[in-house]
């Protein structure tokens, strides 16, 4: 049943305990990313087909598992691309605005000086066009030439500044062209990446809800079990390493803020793209609940493995992020006691689930040290 996020008790000790009561093998639904799609089997029983015994139908169920986990997989790895799309296009959005305003800037600066250039050389076609300095050379007071000179000269140097105000302020406005010119193009790259990771996105959701759409109500259970399944010994192979031994316990200030705040998502749906406050895809979440805790990280898993500093998986402590598959293509955050929080699938809410239930690429932290 779905639960909204005030007054949840959902703390990370709840969570950490409801998975050790069962054994660190809390609903694991597991996030997916991207192998080709299997081709289905018109002989192995799929949806529609007539599944044969209780034997083959099961075969044929775990076909149809497979099948769906890939396409969710798949769906997921283009959702990080969407992200990562989306997040580049905002910052090429926001370079453009940045550049326009300093155009209009240099642009009003270069119509001033402008100005001041037409009224000097007003002022020199009043007096006749005759250099300065000829009219001083023609002057028989010596008083007023040696004032002469030094008007001249000051002349000469607002002249020569002006000029190179000019000639400075243009060549802004042209390397405010030529920077507007790029970011337009990388605009219109992100754009595109972004367009056509959606259409992959909704491509691949719609195919798997097409098949989960055609099993039975019973099917349907025996799907969601088979996934349980598939995570439970998942898990219990990873704490079979002994690694629950080695894990740190103690999670930093931040640390605990960051683990609050996911743990107080749990219940609320996974949405594509999603940062909340309502739904969440995987790295929405965890950079969201990271954001509550003071601490800016990137918007995707993949960037969030890529720059955030990696530890051993020995030093694994609550509010650190896991990072799943080989892609990174899925992400959920340490929690204790060998569990973790994470926004699993579309179709699924925000859950908490054994930290090995799902292949481990690394871990990163981002609360450093």
């Amino acid at each position: 049943m779905r639960r909204d996020g005030r007054g949840r008790g959902a703390s990370a000790a709840a969570a950490t305990a409801l998975v050790c009561a069962l054994g660190v093998t809390a609903v694991p639904e597991s996030a997916y990313a991207v192998p080709d799609d299997p081709a289905p089997r018109p002989d192995a029983g799929g949806p529609g087909g007539s599944g044969g015994s209780e034997g083959s139908g099961a075969t044929s169920l775990e076909g149809v598992r497979s099948e769906i986990d890939a396409l969710y997989r798949k769906a997921e790895k283009a959702t990080d691309a969407y992200n990562l799309a989306r997040e580049r296009q905002t910052r090429q959005e926001k370079a453009i605005v940045k550049i326009a305003r300093a155009v209009v800037k240099a642009q009003k600066e270069m119509s001033g000086l402008r100005k001041r250039a037409g009224a000097m050389a007003r002022a020199q076609y009043r007096g006749g066009g005759m250099p300065a300095e000829a009219r001083l050379l023609l002057n028989d007071d010596p008083s007023d030439f040696l004032n002469g000179v030094t008007l001249a000269r000051k002349g000469q140097q607002a002249t020569h500044g002006l000029m190179s105000r000019l000639e400075r302020t243009q060549a802004a406005l042209d390397r405010y062209a030529a920077s507007a010119s790029r970011e337009w193009e990388r605009l219109d790259g992100s754009r595109k990446k972004k367009a056509a990771a959606k259409r992959q996105i909704t491509a691949k959701l719609a195919k798997a809800q097409r098949l989960e759409s055609r099993l039975e109500k019973k099917e349907r259970e025996r799907l969601r079990r088979l996934e349980e399944d598939k995570a439970r010994a998942s898990q219990a192979k990873w704490l079979d390493t002994g690694i629950l031994r080695e894990l740190g316990a103690g999670a930093t200030a931040t640390g605990k803020r960051a683990v609050s705040f996911a743990s107080a998502q749990i219940g609320k749906n996974y949405v594509w793209g999603a940062v909340g406050p309502d739904a969440y895809d995987c790295s929405g979440l965890t950079q969201r609940a990271w954001a509550v805790a003071g601490r800016s990280i990137p918007r995707t898993s993949q960037e969030q493995w890529r720059l955030l500093p990696k530890v051993g998986i020995g030093n694994m402590r609550p509010g650190d992020l896991i990072i799943y598959y080989p892609d990174a293509s899925h992400v959920g955050m340490y929690v204790g006691n060998g569990a973790m929080v994470h926004a699993p699938r579309p179709g699924r809410q925000v859950t908490v689930a054994g930290a090995g239930s799902m292949p481990i690429l690394g871990v990163v932290r981002p609360g450093g040290a």
